[in-house]
């Protein structure tokens, strides 16, 4: 019997939103190393707790939100007296952050892409690896003129407990959706951290303009192609 495809997953860095990864994330730490100092905090270990912070989350076991794992760790580096920088950091995801935008690539096709699915009935969803507040997504969202409404979710680190490339973040997002794996299709650019989606059934396919392949992984019998061939392909 041939799969009837009702859900839509998209990653966001790399995919809808193409970008040198790496680059981002050295601006993106400038940025934030600026801002601790302006807050009091030495720069060199809020970033050190940063790291430290997302390594935690990454290992998340579903015991607590990714936002807790976070805050529980920085607040281990940083003291207690930490915590109250969470409000800060918001509103530097919704001000400053904004910056990171000079280092990321236009795509017209990625509004394109999600309302014409919608309008057809597909659930969409935005799968980016919940490492960030919801209102740093918001933000990355907007350089694409997309907004959290757009999706019938998104995921961010308040509201999911496992990152990827662990497949619980799948499972989670399929529980929390009432979903099955087989009635899903993840779109991602990340071998790793997206295709492994197929290890619980899901479909899925690569996106290659931002291409990752750590792992370095025979992906020659994967379904892929730039995001225009992605548009044709569905």
């Amino acid at each position: 019997m041939k799969k009837v495809i009702t859900t839509i997953l998209f990653d966001l860095d790399g995919t809808l939103l193409p970008m040198d990864i790496e680059e981002f994330t050295e601006i993106y730490l400038k940025l934030l190393a600026k801002k601790s100092f302006e807050l009091g905090f030495d720069p060199k270990a809020a970033i050190a707790a940063v790291w430290n912070g997302t390594k935690a989350m990454i290992k998340n076991d579903g015991s607590m939100s990714n936002h807790d794992r976070f805050w529980n760790s920085f607040a281990s580096d940083m003291g207690e007296k930490s915590r109250k920088l969470e409000s800060e950091f918001d509103k530097f995801y919704a001000n400053e952050f904004d910056t990171v935008k000079s280092v990321t690539q236009l795509n017209p096709l990625a509004k394109e892409v999600v309302l014409k699915l919608k309008e057809r009935g597909y659930t969409v969803i935005l799968a980016t690896n919940p490492l960030f507040p919801m209102v740093a997504v918001e933000t990355r969202l907007s350089w694409l003129g997309l907004t959290t409404e757009d999706f019938t979710r998104c995921t961010s680190y308040e509201n999911y407990s496992f990152c990827k490339p662990n497949v619980n973040y799948y499972t989670e997002i399929l529980e929390k959706c009432g979903k099955t794996a087989e009635e899903t299709l993840m779109v991602g650019n990340d071998v790793d951290e997206d295709l492994c989606a197929a290890e619980i059934g899901m479909d899925t396919y690569l996106i290659t303009d931002c291409l990752i392949n750590k792992s370095n992984k025979d992906i020659s019998e994967i379904e892929q192609g730039s995001f225009e061939d992605f548009m044709k392909f569905i």
